[in-house]
């Protein structure tokens, strides 16, 4: 009956994670009722149930006043205008507060406290800024950004490897989350992650022209013009840390992140399954659990996530009805088949030195898909040839012809650790435990300050299908920010027994026993 109780009343599935704590509410109220007068009964019907913003159910119930949908696109369902944050956060569990007295002859009930995980009132530090609708970016900021976005593209793409397998990722929400990430980077931390992610302006230009860069996106992603592409940033952090203004300032200015409350300390995994559900939200379902178990931990402090979900109808359309199955020629020179579409009509294409290309307009105009496909035994040379520099003399190669073009259909899903990645790329500062300055962050750094913030892990998880009627892609990229635990103590005040000896050959050369260090 509970079930079935709050399914009607609450809108959404995530709302079911609060059956257990409601069924457990109900039956310790209707326990409590057995035995109260009527009066104390009247006076509890009246008692308010105060959800937690890290409630599941809620997740967007104390946002930021900077915490909008990040470009403009068309907004999930749960991302509506955004309140004030409180000064502290509500405990995580839901808390039957203080009923309406009763007659003053009558006893006082005792109130009833429902907590299920222990918690405490935190404040949150967060920026008050709105973010910025309007920017003006320089031309030649625009062309600095996207050629860095470019190159950082192909940059990655060697780098991640997996050769002989399907991968998909975006590069720009990698860049995006980063960039949030690279706000608080300060020292040699800062000019390595400006290198590895190619960021040639500097922070007071490139976090702008970022949000530019969103915005103009936005205007290409309208509902009922053929394409939707929707981007959300949002960051969480861990209720009573304190992250310095000018770091959530930048991020509520650019990026429309407001800072989320979590728990991270007391309820690493609960944090986690609310982050996953709000990317989840975002990608139309499309991405789920993109931080897998044990990608928070108690030491987490900070999360930055950046969402992006694109469907795009082709301009022309294959022809229904025509797919069939053909040969496919696979690395190894082996054939298999697959449902291969069909269509002709006019697209970009050019002929170069062992590939050809091609490109496929979305509907509304402004948006493509570019194949480059190497002829049959080149793949391997093409590929390793493949930079911001190569693909640049493709693209301005192409001339529109007529075409009669057959190709796959194919959908699947990547997900990728980048940690390794990244370091081979330039930037093992950000997540090293004796170097990593983040101290745009917090104040502190790595190397001479306990409690400083390192990069632990950057998640990142990406959808692809490619049908006759067009594309439908998701991506989204988590990155976590931790401290580092103290380190174990050992202290030596007992006899001990101590050995000198040769570490490469283990020739034992002295043995020892200490009873009295005064002796």
């Amino acid at each position: 009956m509970t079930n079935r109780l709050v399914n009607t009343l609450l809108p959404g599935r995530v709302l079911r994670a609060m059956i257990p704590a409601l069924s457990l509410a109900l039956a310790l109220s209707l326990a409590a009722c057995a035995d109260e007068t009527p009066a104390t009964m009247e006076a509890r019907a009246t008692a308010t149930v105060v959800p937690s913003p890290t409630d599941t159910s809620v997740p967007d119930a104390t946002p930021s006043p900077t915490d909008t949908p990040a470009t403009g696109a068309t907004p999930s369902p749960t991302d509506t205008a955004a309140a004030p944050a409180p000064t502290s956060a509500p405990s995580p569990t839901p808390v039957v507060q203080g009923a309406t007295p009763p007659p003053t002859n009558t006893p006082a009930p005792e109130p009833t406290l429902i907590d299920l995980t222990p918690s405490a009132a935190f404040g949150l530090a967060q920026s008050d800024k709105e973010r910025v609708a309007e920017v003006s970016v320089p031309p030649s900021d625009q062309a600095d950004l996207a050629a860095g976005n470019t190159a950082f593209a192909f940059d990655l793409y060697h780098a991640l490897g997996m050769e002989g397998e399907n991968l998909f990722y975006s590069p720009y929400s990698i860049s995006v989350a980063l960039a949030m990430t690279y706000a608080g980077a300060r020292g040699e931390t800062e000019r390595q992650m400006a290198e590895a992610l190619d960021f040639r302006l500097p922070q007071d230009r490139l976090h702008p022209a970022l949000n530019g860069l969103d915005l103009e996106l936005a205007s290409r992603g309208k509902d009922g013009e053929g394409v939707t592409l929707n981007i959300a940033n949002a960051i969480w952090g861990q209720a009573g840390y304190e992250f310095l203004p000018d770091f959530l300032d930048v991020l509520a200015l650019s990026y429309g992140a407001g800072m989320r409350s979590v728990n991270f300390t007391e309820a690493p995994d609960e944090s986690r399954q609310i982050i996953n559900n709000w990317v989840a939200e975002r990608t139309e379902d499309r991405i789920k659990d993109l931080i897998p178990p044990s990608g928070i931990t108690d030491l987490t402090r900070l999360v930055l996530t950046n969402a992006i979900y694109f469907k795009g109808a082709w301009d022309s359309p294959f022809l229904d009805g025509a797919t069939s199955p053909g040969d496919f020629h696979l690395l190894d020179g082996t054939t298999v088949q697959t449902p291969l579409m069909t269509q002709t009509s006019y697209f970009g294409y050019a002929r170069g030195d062992g590939y050809e290309a091609i490109d496929l307009p979305y509907k509304g105009g402004g948006m493509s898909m570019t194949i480059l496909a190497p002829d049959r035994g080149e793949f391997d040379d093409f590929e390793a040839a493949l930079d911001a520099d190569a693909v640049g003399g493709i693209l301005s190669s192409l001339e529109e012809e007529r075409l009669n073009l057959i190709m796959p259909l194919f959908k699947f899903e990547s997900k990728v650790s980048l940690n390794d990645a990244l370091m081979a790329m330039g930037m093992p500062d950000a997540f090293s435990r004796a170097a990593a300055d983040f101290s745009g962050m917090n104040g502190l750094k790595c190397g001479q300050d306990p409690g400083c913030l390192r990069i632990t892990d950057v998640f990142h998880k990406a959808f692809v299908s490619v049908d006759e009627e067009g594309t439908e892609a998701a991506a989204a990229t988590g990155v976590v920010v931790g401290i580092e635990s103290m380190p174990p103590q050992v202290v030596i005040d007992r006899p001990f027994i101590f050995l000198i000896r040769d570490a490469e050959t283990g020739a034992v050369l002295f043995v020892g026993r200490v009873v009295d260090p005064r002796a």
